[in-house]
């Protein structure tokens, strides 16, 4: 750890290096292992990214064929677990869902020994989904869906287990998109608890766990939700831009707005705003893209604050047919690559993870027993 002066928020404070992604550097950028997340997005699939995370190298074809079978094979979920998901309310939110699920999976398939990491991260990368639709389908219908889908992917997997029907290739397309881009970002909140746990030797479902709940709040995966619950309140730009302005005036926060590492735009955003523009083509609130492009105009005039990736990935799930709920699991989803990386690169030259802190509490001050007090 590199010692420096007390930020709040730690923001610019270098609290370790990383091998896996860089965020910003040269410009607003953002590599997996050098590559380019704008190149990956429009040519790879989840699973070739997932690949280059986990074990650091892209995979040729034979390499990403027998990948894919083997995270094919670890869809399935012990009975144990699937009881577990049917007693959890209908009401509850799914990253609650996939945090106990992960966690119980960890009771039923503990991590035995470093030397089957890579076997857990890949049951994990593998078994979120499965975990989120099973519950899904048996709390909106009752149905015990088969998790081991025919799909060869794992963005297929998700359309289908979500939907509940065979997904267009459009709409695989962009899921793809949507997972890659979510897959990595250096050390974010969610990754930097990952490497916290880690640091203590815990094991990798406790790391994920502890990541699964960074992830939810609003100020982190959960802005993606909180940006389309602000989309879908207008019905037209003119609206949207008076709504918007009428928040700033009352100082209320605008969610999927600016970053704390990139200074002039996301890069991300300009993906996932292509597909959400491609598949807003058609669908009965088609008005909800251009709401979202004056929203975009209005806050860069306003305020110099552009667009981050959970701003136009919110419109895009939506206009593929996703439940609101489902945005941040989904993040999680896709995310699981990376944690689960970071968790990998911590092990392999581990230090316990223990800042120092800026006392501003009392000076000393001698003790009264309670009979004086």
């Amino acid at each position: 750890m590199v010692e420096t002066k007390s930020t709040a928020g730690l923001r610019g404070i270098i609290a370790g290096s990383t091998a896996i992604c860089v965020v910003g550097a040269g410009g607003d950028n953002l590599r997996y292992r050098g590559y380019d997340v704008e190149d990956l997005a429009e040519h790879a699939i989840f699973e070739e990214v997932a690949h280059l995370l986990l074990y650091g190298h892209l995979p040729t074809r034979t390499e990403l064929d027998a990948y894919q079978k083997r995270l094919r094979s670890m869809r399935g979920l012990p009975q144990s677990l699937k009881d577990v998901l049917e007693r959890i309310p209908a009401d509850t939110h799914p990253m609650d869902v996939l945090r106990t699920g992960v966690s119980m999976l960890g009771t039923l398939e503990p991590e035995q020994d470093r030397s089957h990491q890579d076997e857990t991260a890949d049951r994990v990368l593998a078994a979120m989904p499965s975990i989120l639709g099973y519950w899904y389908r048996f709390t909106k219908s009752g149905e015990r869906v088969d998790t081991a889908t025919p799909d060869k992917t794992i963005a297929g997997q998700v359309l289908r287990l979500l939907t509940g029907r065979e997904p267009s290739d459009e709409r695989r397309r962009f899921l793809e998109a949507s997972l890659i881009v979510y897959a990595e970002h250096e050390f974010n909140a969610s990754t930097f608890t990952a490497r916290v746990i880690a640091g203590t030797l815990s094991d990798l479902h406790s790391c994920i766990t502890g990541a699964i709940g960074a992830l939810r709040g609003p100020l982190h995966g959960g802005a993606n939700e909180a940006a389309m619950e602000l989309i879908e309140k207008f019905h037209s730009p003119e609206q949207a831009v008076a709504g918007v302005k009428q928040m700033l005036a009352h100082k209320e926060k605008v969610m999927g707005f600016g970053h704390a590492v990139y200074k002039r735009r996301d890069p991300r955003n300009a993906i996932l705003k292509r597909w959400s523009e491609k598949l807003s083509k058609g669908a009965a609130d088609a008005h909800l893209f251009p709401v979202s492009e004056a929203i975009e105009t209005f806050m860069w005039e306003e305020k110099k604050l552009f667009p981050n990736a959970d701003f136009y990935c919110a419109s895009a799930y939506h206009f593929a047919g996703i439940e609101t709920p489902m945005f941040t699991p989904l993040f999680a989803c896709a995310r699981a690559s990376g944690w689960c990386s970071h968790v990998k690169e911590q092990r392999a030259d581990n230090k316990l993870i223990r800042p120092g802190a800026e006392y501003v509490g009392p000076e000393p001050r001698p003790f009264v027993t309670i009979e004086n007090r």
